[in-house]
């Protein structure tokens, strides 16, 4: 007994006291932040601040409104009463995106994002980005993503056929949830695109192993944090008690594991296999050109002519399966769902586009055939712009800086500034969709669904640092979307193929509709929370005469 109280009460006072020296630090931080003088919202509860009422709803709707009351750069409550900085201003936008070393995923987001994806791509920071972004750049260009196309039509085509026989199973028109479908669809794209799996998600008797992995680890994103996702990102130690949601995501995440090494290890022995007889015997990273995604990351990073010290581990190899997932499954179900929704709002837009579709005489179209289709190309920047797939992403500054602005603000104190001090440890809310949808920039009808906005844009958009038309919508800078190729040209083909063969009208109210922000912007029926994520949609062939 004496020995388990020598061990155990240092380490129990020591607990104690980081605890206490925790709680000190959160009721003395505010008076000595460097943006206690920044114009906001008044805080909120000790634990939640501010948050309480971001998740609540619609969050770009409260910070628009925050932004219309206190100006262009204000702070708000994160947890535990921290002050968090969230400004519209362009040039400030620019500094952040543009010094992503300096500005990163803060602790809980990383310990969040981490229990899905590992230490992937999307996880990764400083040199360890940089060389997988390095390594993983030749997979994603326009003549890679031109041999995946067939894979995108192919699959679109099955899900025209599985929503066909549903409208013959429940009459015309019938009422389908299109998220459903479009979220099968999307997980069958990225199984063969990303590494040539076949999930075969439409099959309602098909099951498999890592379908089932991947939804238990997805699961826990729909979710959202909890109190005890809060504590556990950080008190460490707390992770050791044992929890039963734990130890299934512990479960899901082996069995990924398991079955992604054996994806990995089959590719590179296929790669090898491929060189065999090659007489030099090595692989150029000029010969990385084959169809599937790992396959051809796998290939660049067994090329000769790459550095031994950015080649990548087998371990970071492997991350990238779980990360192609969700990266490529969620965001362009989502959007894709946010489109057919929009069209349903404006008929003619809708019949339209529908027009231009069948100007192409194939329903087998390439890339480039796709890409020619201009109102195609006008509906998707105006869905991605309103309907932008992650509405905001946080950063933590990792040292004090000042950062620029364009436009200067006055303080609560009356004080005119044309920079902001930041402390080490600030965090900084990056406001995608406020900005896409942000009168100032787009106009007055700028949270209208206008496809013609594309023809002549204003002036003031220019200065939105996106790496994609004006958008922040696969954000800008270092860590801006290595996918958005891909995602673009998929949800090409997937409209393409859905709006020649079916009309589209909602089957609720326009005002029971409404949105959640978990991984992606996930639409709801507010009459009908329990069923959770949905866009209920009336759907009938379409005849053309």
């Amino acid at each position: 007994m004496n020995l388990l109280i020598k061990v155990f009460l240092p380490l129990v006072v020591a607990g104690l006291l980081g605890a206490f020296g925790k709680l000190v630090q959160i009721l003395i931080r505010p008076y000595f932040s460097s943006l206690r003088h920044l114009p906001g919202p008044p805080r909120g509860g000790l634990f939640y601040g501010n948050l309480k009422s971001v998740f609540a709803g619609d969050n770009s709707a409260v910070h628009e409104a925050w932004l219309e009351k206190y100006g262009h750069v204000i702070k708000y409550k994160g947890f535990f009463n921290k002050d968090r900085l969230y400004t519209t201003d362009l040039k400030a936008v620019n500094h952040f995106l543009t010094h992503s070393s300096d500005y990163q995923k803060p602790a809980l987001a990383r310990f969040f994002l981490s229990k899905m994806l590992g230490e992937g791509l999307l996880i990764a920071e400083g040199e360890s980005h940089r060389k997988q972004r390095r390594v993983l750049n030749p997979a994603f260009g326009p003549g890679q993503i031109r041999e995946l196309t067939s894979i995108f039509i192919d699959q679109a085509r099955e899900l025209c056929s599985f929503w066909d026989a549903k409208i013959s199973t429940l009459g015309e028109p019938a009422r389908i949830n299109v998220l459903d479908g479009l979220s099968k669809t999307t997980l069958n794209i990225i199984g063969l695109a990303g590494f040539n799996y076949y999930f075969d998600a439409l099959n309602p008797d098909k099951k498999n192993e890592l379908s089932e992995a991947f939804s238990v680890i997805f699961s826990g994103a729909e979710d959202g944090l909890s109190f005890w996702d809060i504590l556990i990102s950080l008190f460490p130690p707390l992770r050791l008690i044992p929890n039963t949601e734990v130890r299934r995501l512990e479960q899901a995440k082996a069995s990924m594991r398991r079955i992604g090494l054996q994806l990995v290890a089959e590719k590179k022995a296929s790669v090898m296999r491929a060189h065999a007889n090659e007489k030099s015997g090595s692989i150029e990273m000029k010969d990385v050109h084959d169809r599937d995604l790992l396959t051809l990351l796998i290939k660049a990073n067994m090329a000769s002519d790459l550095p031994e010290t950015v080649r990548l581990s087998d371990e970071d190899v492997l991350w990238q399966v779980p990360t192609f997932l969700v990266a490529g499954h969620e965001t362009t179900s989502s959007a894709t769902t946010w489109c057919l929704f929009a069209l349903t709002q404006a008929p003619e837009v809708q019949q339209k586009l529908r027009e231009e579709l069948f100007t192409i005489a194939t329903d087998t179209p390439t890339m480039d055939e796709l890409n020619s289709l201009h109102y195609l190309d006008a509906v998707m920047r105006e869905t991605l712009r309103l309907y932008a797939p992650v509405a905001q992403t946080t950063k933590e500054a990792k040292k004090d800086d000042v950062v620029p602005l364009s436009v200067p603000f006055t303080d609560t104190c009356g004080e005119v500034h044309d920079s902001i001090k930041i402390d080490k440890g600030t965090q900084f809310f990056l406001p995608l969709l406020v900005i896409n949808r942000s009168k100032a920039l787009w106009g007055e009808d700028a949270l209208e669904f206008k496809p013609e906005r594309w023809e002549s844009l204003p002036e003031a958009v220019s200065s939105i640092p996106g790496v994609w038309s004006n958008l922040l919508t696969f954000t800008g800078g270092p860590r801006s979307c290595i996918g958005y190729r891909f995602t673009l040209v998929e949800m090409k083909a997937l409209l393409f193929m859905l709006v020649r063969s079916f009309e589209f009208e909602l089957a609720v109210p326009y005002e029971d509709i409404t949105r959640k922000q978990q991984v992606v912007q996930r639409p709801l029926v507010k009459s009908e929370m329990e069923k959770g994520s949905q866009m209920p949609l009336l759907l009938k062939r379409y005849q053309r005469i």
